[in-house]
């Protein structure tokens, strides 16, 4: 009994074993791809990787760089947000270059009051004054003559009557009220003409170098606000408030590098797609007037037709990933840009990679 129970037993196991290996023999159909691969839909293209980026006319998106260093104050624009020509985009703490030009500028100030007060000579109140003793010494001069003239004839009536020392004091009385008196109109002659000439070129010279440093000055703390320098859209900020910022841009945690302070492109109705074709097949490129050109957007079936736009004629060594300061290799490609209007279903974005065949 128990030996039956246990062949029993084993005949179970063994057939346990066949089903469970017939079971995971069985091949179970592939799942159907979620999207078809880029294919090239010429008889024979050319297949280069591209970039999606905003309209330009010329180069790539505008990378806003500072020409200041400084500590970021405020932020005054949101990513994706339409900027006009001229509006300010962030603010760096400028408080010490604010307090120069203001120092610079009452440097001016004072010294353009300088230059006004020379052209303004003479001043009436001075004027005045060397009038007023101008005619001071004339009555001094009469009265010293008078003097004179009374001494000179006692003298000549009766030599006994007045002394030789009375009579000399008198006509150098007489001589110097008049030198006085020519020293007075010399004076009021000096006041009536007012400033020198030399002496107001040469403070127009220095209040206009201390005008042109405060209008250097001026300049400089504008570049303490970042302002659009066109129309666009705001694709990306890189910084946040309390950043130090620099003309190098702003290090970036993640890549360990230094990026723009923001990115701006052109308004995303159309975008550009700048595609990279390898040198060696560049020979093998149709004519711009008969180039024809279609890009795939990666993890979709969604293929859209391209509008040749322009040739950047300069082949460059190719870039990898993100770091264009490193990943270099010998591989030289040749950027081609190509137009395409957004689609209105689709979300596709400045910066995308896509798969872009060109007819050949």
């Amino acid at each position: 009994m128990k030996n039956k129970l246990v062949f029993a037993i084993s005949l179970l196991g063994i057939l346990a074993g066949i089903a469970t290996a017939y079971i995971f023999s069985l091949t179970k159909p592939p799942l159907p791809p979620v999207f078809d691969p880029a294919s090239n839909p010429y008889v024979s293209g050319i297949y280069g990787e591209g970039i999606v980026e905003s309209t330009q006319t010329s180069g790539e998106n505008i990378n806003v760089y500072p020409e200041v260093a400084g500590t970021v104050k405020q932020i005054l624009v949101s990513e994706g947000q339409e900027v006009k020509q001229g509006m300010p985009l962030l603010l760096i703490d400028d408080s010490i270059q604010r307090a120069a030009t203001e120092q610079q500028k009452s440097a001016a100030q004072a010294s353009h009051a300088i230059l006004e007060e020379l052209n303004a000579e003479p001043r009436k109140e001075n004027l005045d004054i060397a009038e007023a003793q101008l005619v001071s010494a004339q009555a001094t001069l009469k009265t010293a003559k008078d003097e004179l003239n009374k001494q000179q004839a006692a003298y000549e009536s009766d030599p006994r009557s007045i002394s030789k020392d009375a009579l000399d004091s008198a006509i150098n009385a007489a001589a110097m009220a008049q030198a006085n008196l020519e020293v007075a109109q010399k004076q009021r002659d000096l006041t009536k003409a007012g400033a020198w000439s030399f002496d107001i070129r040469n403070q127009e010279r220095q209040y206009n170098a201390l005008d042109k440093s405060y209008r250097s000055s001026s300049a400089l703390l504008s570049k303490y606000t970042l302002r659009a320098h066109t129309d666009g859209v705001v694709l990306s900020i890189n910084t946040v408030v309390g950043n130090y910022v620099s003309p190098q841009g702003a290090y970036d945690s993640y890549t360990q590098g230094m990026s723009p302070i923001l990115v701006l492109g052109a308004p995303q109705a159309s975008l550009h797609v700048r595609c990279y074709i390898d040198e060696i097949l560049v020979p093998r490129l149709a004519p711009p007037t008969k180039m024809k050109a279609q890009m795939t957007i990666r993890g979709t079936n969604i293929k859209i037709p391209l509008n040749y736009v322009r040739v950047q004629p300069l082949v460059s060594p190719k870039i990898q990933l993100s770091d264009q300061r490193q990943e270099r290799v010998d591989v030289r490609v040749l950027p081609i840009i190509f137009s395409f209007e957004k689609p209105k279903d689709t979300n596709l974005y400045p910066g995308e990679l896509v798969d872009v065949y060109i007819g050949n």
